[in-house]
């Protein structure tokens, strides 16, 4: 159990919507271990949260506003399904829904596609998120060179990942990794950065955990 998930949930099922976590949060729970990123989904827009949260709006046009409780920092995405990438990092069109189903389809890899619910039930729609955290395994949803191209930063999300799970990227993922490295040119600088800092984190963290051992 969760506290933070569980104060949240209750807040938006009385309002009428569902929440679910997401991404790291799903992850990090999965493996029992501390939950220190917040990344939820709700099918309530980012107008539908401001009615009934104080939400900082800033990211409210591709879906996402930010929360805090108990000073924790929490991202809430409203489900949603993405036109085309126009320029490597940002769908031309962004469609509010209220189906898992649809929205998995625009996630980048199946580790973070597992969605799990206020009963902390676990939907998990590509039928293979699960299954490769278990098994240490990096997959993407959908063709793996189609989903670099559209976002290029995912290769670094992928190198991330495989280093803080441990997961083993296929030598064809691998392949598409190290050739298609020259389109993370076209990204903003402070992307780069941030993806960065964030790999640098989980180093200093593999680091400590050494040190106890």
């Amino acid at each position: 159990m969760d506290i933070i998930f569980d104060k949240l949930s209750k807040i938006f099922n009385k309002n009428g919507y569902r929440l679910y976590m997401i991404g790291g949060t799903s992850r990090d729970y999965l493996l029992s271990r501390n939950i220190d990123d917040y990344d939820f989904v709700s099918d309530a827009t980012p107008s539908e949260i401001a009615k009934f949260l104080k939400v900082d709006s800033t990211f409210a046009k591709y879906g996402t506003v930010k929360y805090f409780l108990d000073d924790k920092k929490i991202d809430l995405v409203t489900l949603r399904k993405e036109g085309d990438y126009k320029d490597s990092r940002h769908p031309s069109e962004i469609i509010f829904i209220n189906d898992i189903n649809v929205d998995y389809l625009r996630r980048d890899f199946t580790i973070n596609a597992i969605y799990i619910d206020e009963n902390y039930k676990v939907i998990d729609p590509s039928k293979h998120g699960v299954e490769d955290l278990n098994n240490k395994v990096l997959r993407f949803i959908g063709n793996p060179l189609d989903r670099v191209k559209e976002d290029p930063i995912r290769i670094l999300r992928g190198e991330r990942f495989a280093l803080e799970y441990g997961l083993k990227i296929p030598d064809d993922i691998k392949k598409i990794f190290t050739e298609n490295k020259y389109l993370l040119e076209l990204l903003n600088k402070d992307k780069i950065n941030e993806e960065e800092r964030k790999l640098d984190k989980v180093k200093r963290g593999l680091k400590n955990e050494r040190n106890k051992l």
